[in-house]
């Protein structure tokens, strides 16, 4: 469809979110620009699940037989004591049999690039740049950059992610709406492949986590969580600083902990932050709006991807079938969307007692409820606390 005058979008991140609404603004004829500040798709990251609504909106933009190709083979996950030694595990595939489940586990990257693929001859890529100001009135935003000249847009959307540019020049500074959930999160790529390119391998300590994550065809991911109260002085953005804490909080630590430590120390691509809630009393301003994490954040467990799709269909459903209307369409899409996302902010402290049980005797439950029960009935007890109810995927996912 041909882009039609009056109705022009800047998306402010080329993420998850981002690269999703532009597509299908892009279906409903408005002209798109994103702005994103790094200099291309972020290339790593922890795998994630497209799962649920998401899964039938990668189907309707056909992507989802790539998505399937780029999938991790993980069937299992695999919990270890601090000798290496079996102690609990769960059958994701007898899991997914369980729920009939159609959802992919993809390297974050994987998913942010093949959803930019699906999205890019209908967009104006601006790399390495981010929005410095801006200034609405009744007709619509005039945009300053970091970098490129000023611009007018109708709408700008903020799928900028937690530490969102959009939502502070919008709503005001980032610690009015971001709550430290008592969680932080490291993932980082290591130096060879998994040995088991089927199983996640976790060892725990009370209140800690370490994970190796198989990856199609390519280096193993690890991962660290542990539980902490906000770190005075933390900085999203200091990579020596996360090193630091990382090695703080898993020092002395047994199985590949030291090996892996030494691999933190040395990395340049670490991915750090703690995990956190945003909580907005709404999600729009006149015509700025927010979108996936920068709306609704609560980054563990990898639903963000599958709520940042889900949420990316709604936003420009509401705004195609009524941009002159656009304050009642981004209630609408609000109203629809909230519906999904605050059973999984409720949920954040049983997927974290799943996780990372705070206790000793937590961690023995949470071992012997995987190595007791049947495969699908302990894979159903890890699914309920990992992932709270919502609606069916045809009710999520309308027209």
């Amino acid at each position: 469809m041909s882009a039609m005058s009056g109705r022009t979008v800047l998306i402010s991140g080329a993420g998850i979110a981002g690269p999703v609404l532009a597509y299908w603004l892009a279906r409903h004829g408005f002209q798109v620009t994103m702005v994103e500040r790094a200099a291309a798709i972020r290339s790593s990251g922890s795998p994630v699940d497209v799962r649920g609504p998401a899964v039938e909106v990668a189907e309707r933009m056909g992507v989802m037989p790539r998505l399937r190709r780029a999938a991790t083979e993980v069937t299992g996950l695999t919990l270890v004591n601090g000798e290496g030694r079996r102690v609990g595990g769960v059958n994701m595939r007898a899991v997914q049999r369980a729920v009939g489940s159609r959802e992919v586990e993809v390297p974050r990257g994987d998913l942010a690039s093949i959803l930019f693929e699906a999205s890019r001859d209908h967009v104006e890529p601006l790399w390495g740049d981010s929005i410095a100001t801006l200034d609405q009135d009744e007709h619509g935003v005039e945009v300053t950059f970091e970098r490129a000249a000023p611009r007018r847009f109708d709408f700008v959307i903020g799928a900028d992610g937690l530490h969102s540019t959009v939502r502070r020049l919008a709503f005001g500074p980032e610690p009015d709406h971001v709550r430290h959930m008592g969680v932080y999160v490291a993932t980082l790529p290591l130096d060879r492949p998994a040995e088991d390119r089927h199983h996640v391998v976790m060892y725990n300590t009370p209140g800690t986590m370490v994970a190796v994550h198989p990856s199609m065809g390519g280096p193993a991911l690890a991962a660290f969580m542990f539980r902490s109260p906000r770190a005075p002085g933390f900085d999203h953005r200091d990579t020596e600083q996360h090193k630091r804490m990382v090695a703080a909080a898993f020092e002395g630590g047994s199985w590949r902990v030291p090996e892996l430590l030494e691999q933190v120390r040395t990395s340049g691509d670490l991915y750090f932050d703690s995990v956190s809630r945003v909580d907005l009393p709404r999600w729009s301003s006149g015509r700025v709006a927010v979108l996936g994490d920068a709306a609704s954040c609560v980054s563990l467990f990898g639903d963000g991807s599958t709520l940042a799709i889900a949420g990316a269909f709604t936003l420009a459903e509401e705004l195609a079938a009524d941009p002159a209307g656009h304050r009642a369409a981004l209630r609408r899409y609000e109203a629809r969307h909230r519906v999904l996302v605050e059973p999984r902010q409720r949920g954040v402290a049983q997927a974290a007692a799943v996780m990372i049980p705070a206790t000793a005797a937590g961690l023995l439950a949470r071992n012997l409820a995987t190595r007791l029960w049947p495969a699908a009935v302990a894979g159903g007890w890890m699914k309920r606390r990992l992932t709270p109810r919502r609606r069916p995927a045809a009710s999520a996912v309308s027209g």
